[in-house]
């Protein structure tokens, strides 16, 4: 079992949900707010994990992923995305760090980045892209498992449902983060540098042959229409 950082920090989150022979995922709280983070993991062709957007999570949850594989590649998906990242390369110090081109001076800050995503060495298994029109600040993970294909997002779209006081006022008003699949106005004015190239990138993801589901690294998966939720989050730029 891998051994803990003397700070690891873990704040309340579910169960390990295991998608597919090859992908997990875990959503998690954040302090201070009600906004949900997820944590993929996708255990890669030559039996290695890769981690999408660290979540530190309980031991047990710990030791099921270690039983399950060796963690060789974490993923910082942006520069907000950094809270966990260095807690997991502590733990896991011989894995690559990879992140966004766009973001690697920020996230630097925090922990040392092996490469970017043009640096990526796909599989069978996972291919790590840009998504066009974010002036390489942000990414997609594409997934193949034996039940279809999915696409991991991180912050170009959101699936956060309206929930009720203050905060939820907020999110559902001024920064359009709630409400179904949608790029956030957070998402439009930091991440979105191209709309044009953002929305053929998107669809052209939509029409992705034997697509699965749709995993954001904040609350809600889609598995229900996820070509459809992506032309939804299309449709609100």
């Amino acid at each position: 079992m891998s051994t803990p950082p003397a700070d690891w920090k873990v704040l309340p989150h579910k169960p390990i949900e295991k998608l597919a022979e090859n992908l997990w995922r875990v959503e998690g709280d954040l302090e201070g707010m009600p906004l949900k983070r997820v944590m993929t993991l996708v255990k890669r062709a030559n039996g290695s994990l890769l981690v999408h957007n660290a979540v530190a999570l309980e031991e047990p949850a710990m030791a099921e992923i270690d039983a399950w594989g060796t963690v060789g590649e974490i993923i910082v998906p942006n520069s907000f995305h950094r809270i966990d990242a260095p807690r997991f390369k502590a733990r896991y110090p011989s894995a690559k760090v990879y992140c966004p081109k766009a973001a690697r001076a920020k996230v630097e800050k925090v922990v040392p980045v092996d490469a970017t995503y043009e640096d990526f060495e796909s599989d069978d298994t996972v291919r790590v892209d840009h998504v066009d029109g974010t002036g390489n600040g942000e990414g997609v993970l594409t997934v193949h498992s034996k039940d279809g294909v999915t696409l991991v997002f991180n912050d170009v779209i959101f699936n956060m449902p309206h929930f009720s006081g203050f905060q939820g006022w907020v999110f559902r008003n001024v920064t359009k983060s709630s409400g179904g699949p949608r790029v956030s106005r957070i998402g439009k004015f930091f991440l979105v540098k191209d709309k044009r190239a953002v929305i053929a990138h998107l669809e052209r993801l939509a029409e992705t042959s034997d697509l699965r589901r749709v995993i954001v690294s904040h609350h809600e998966m889609v598995t229900a229409d996820a070509a459809n939720a992506i032309r939804q989050a299309v449709a609100t730029l």
